[in-house]
This record gives structure tokens, C-alpha cells and sequence, in this order.
């Protein structure tokens, strides 16, 4: 079929350059470009620009903020050396408040009194860790932290050395 389209062309290749369209084509195409209205391209008004550019700005800086708040430092940002011994002496704690609390149905007293030392050191580990998010000297206040959590086992072991020595003493007296 295309062989005939060209052979067609060839043929009849004046009657196409001859042919001009009509001056009445040229003014209707004229007059249907001048009512259709050119869209021009969308402008962003100056103070739209800044409005969204300030968003832009802010969102990073909460975001960034949101984030370093969120972390914060830990003992092991500032003494790899005394997150170490923080672990460990967290560790010997918490095994040491379990066999207290195997005494504490033998002397719930003594527990009590024992007790209420403990979170008063607790509390005060709490605030130096607060208060390691903030200091200038955070190096001080983990050797505080540290020197804490040593007070606090330290406080155990004589605790447990004095229900030991009750305990032997009641049951020497029973006998």
C-alpha cells in the first residue's frame, strides 16, 4: 500500500506545490490563535519563596535539636574506662540488693532503714546524670557518678555484713 501512496505523490507531485491554502484559512487561524489565551508560566510570589524557605529552615533546626536532645551524652561519650566500672559496679548492685531482699523477711526493719539509704544514694545518681547533660565538666560529674555507684555497693556490703552478724547473733542466742 505504501508503494501506491508514493507512487500517487510522484504523480501528482505539481498539483501539491501548486496549491497555496486561501487567504480566509490564514485569518481564521489568526483570529483562533489570538483567542486562545497564552498560559504563562506559574509565578511564585516573592514572599511565598521566603515563607517556604524559613519552614524549610525550621523544620531542619527542630529535627537536629529533637535529636541531639534525644541522645544525650552517656559515661561512655565522655570515660570509656569508668562506663566499664559503671557496668560493673550496676551489676554487683543489683546482686547484692537481691540477697538483701532475702533478709528483708528475717528484718523488715533493718530493710526499711537499709533501704531508704539506698534510694537517697539512687536519687542522687539520678541528678548527676541530669546533670551530666549539662555541665561544662562532665568528666567531674562522671568520677561523681562513678564514686556514687562505689558508695552505693559499698553501703550494700556493710549492709549485709550487719544482718549477717544479727542473724548470727540471733540464732547463737537461741540455742
Amino acid at each position: 500500500m505504501s508503494k501506491k501512496l508514493e507512487e500517487y505523490i510522484r504523480e501528482h507531485k505539481k498539483a501539491f506545490d501548486d496549491g497555496t491554502p486561501s487567504d480566509q484559512l490564514w485569518s481564521k487561524i489568526e483570529t483562533a490563535l489570538d483567542k486562545e489565551k497564552v498560559k504563562k508560566p506559574l509565578r511564585v510570589p516573592l514572599w511565598f519563596a521566603i515563607a517556604a524557605s524559613l519552614i524549610v529552615v525550621m523544620a531542619i533546626t527542630f529535627i537536629y535539636t529533637y535529636r541531639s536532645q534525644k541522645t544525650g551524652v552517656e559515661i561512655a561519650d565522655v570515660n570509656p574506662v569508668y562506663a566499664q566500672k559503671e557496668m560493673k559496679f550496676a551489676s554487683l548492685i543489683e546482686q547484692k540488693k537481691d540477697s538483701l531482699m532475702v533478709y528483708a523477711e528475717e528484718n523488715p526493719k533493718l530493710y526499711s532503714e537499709f533501704s531508704a539509704d539506698l534510694q537517697k544514694l539512687g536519687a542522687d545518681y539520678e541528678n548527676l546524670k541530669k546533670q551530666l547533660q549539662n555541665s561544662p565538666n562532665q568528666k567531674l560529674v562522671v568520677r561523681a557518678m562513678v564514686k556514687n555507684l562505689e558508695l552505693q555497693l559499698q553501703v550494700i556490703n556493710q549492709q549485709l555484713s550487719i544482718i549477717n552478724e544479727v542473724s548470727q547473733y540471733k540464732r547463737e542466742n537461741k540455742i
